[in-house]
């Protein structure tokens, strides 16, 4: 197996960062380092990863406190350009320090580029099946992660993607001025270049510990970055068509109840149709919670992409505190 280095980006992510970075020592192969970029930390992070890169030569702890949105609009995409610039190997996988990985991860991840058969690679992402909430499992189709690590995905999300270095140099890098939706936009610059290959096996498992407020805020988030950026108009579309359905079918409830139904049969279908299979495990709770966000999300995508693509005033979140994520 030709040698990787493997990336990831955090900011105070004292109570994450051991399990990921153990996770990412102990893959089979092992990586040929994993280089991990903190934005200046205040809660103990950064201690904790010096700490560790003294025992474990192949951990890389870089401290830039450019990588942070006191000085970038896109902290997140700085981070991980400054580890790409940093990394020895021609082959990169992207991890994330909100995730853990199993040992065959990168193994699986970059078999098809360490052979010369790809130069892109996408794993997409799992729920955590020991450490999520009700909310979790209700948000994740929403936002592309899958409740079995068997689902096939296509999604992009840089929380497992290897590339080649040359194909990131001729993409120009992350894009640094957006804070969320950073991979959605490399994905599009490299989906010009290459045909992706999508890696079953190969999933990140994620534990966002979301509750409804928080699934829904971070919905938005995307939402605004999407219309600022000028990407997805087919999603922003789709939704509003939702909204409207919604809207009407209420108009009319007085004369008619049909097209209610209609409308609770296409918002459940929305619901439960990406992996109805494995859904009932996760009990009557999950079901009902995932049916009450469905119909919530398609007026966080209309409204605050709409709101968007009008407002070119940055995104913030705790890190403007130093209480947040770079990850």
């Amino acid at each position: 197996m030709q040698p990787v280095s493997i990336i990831a980006t955090e900011l105070n992510e004292v109570g994450d960062i051991a399990r990921v970075v153990q996770s990412l020592l102990a893959q089979e192969p092992p990586a040929a380092e994993v280089i991990i970029v903190d934005g200046g930390s205040t809660d103990g992070t950064w201690e904790w990863l010096v700490e560790a890169a003294r025992r474990e030569p192949r951990l890389i702890a870089i401290r830039d406190e450019s990588c942070s949105l006191k000085h970038s609009k896109g902290p997140v995409s700085r981070g991980r350009n400054v580890a790409i610039n940093a990394a020895k190997s021609h082959i990169i996988a992207c991890a994330d320090a909100g995730c853990t990985y199993a040992p065959d991860w990168l193994r699986n991840l970059t078999a098809r580029i360490a052979a010369g058969h790809a130069e892109y690679a996408l794993g997409g992402t799992c729920l955590n099946p020991a450490r999520h909430t009700v909310w979790d499992v209700a948000s994740a189709p929403f936002f592309s992660v899958r409740l079995s690590p068997t689902e096939p995905t296509k999604s992009c999300t840089a929380r497992s993607m290897a590339f080649t270095k040359e194909l990131c140099q001729r993409i120009g890098g992350f894009p640094e001025q957006v804070l969320v939706g950073e991979d959605t936009l490399f994905d599009l610059e490299a989906r010009q270049q290459t045909q992706p290959d999508f890696v079953f096996n190969a999933k990140a498992l994620y534990s966002p510990l979301n509750t409804f407020h928080s699934a829904c805020r971070q919905m938005k988030r995307y939402a605004i970055s999407d219309g600022q950026a000028g990407v997805r108009w087919s999603r922003l579309f789709r939704n509003a068509a939702r909204c409207l359905l919604q809207i009407s079918a209420v108009i009319v409830v007085w004369w008619t109840l049909w097209p209610l139904l209609f409308v609770f049969l296409l918002e459940s279908w929305y619901a439960f149709h990406r992996d109805w299979r494995f859904l009932p495990r996760f009990g009557f709770k999950a079901v009902l919670a995932r049916f009450a966000i469905s119909i919530v999300v398609p007026w966080l995508v209309a409204i605050n992409q709409i709101r968007g693509r009008f407002s070119a005033k940055p995104l913030s979140n705790w890190q403007n505190q130093g209480q947040g994520t770079a990850s």
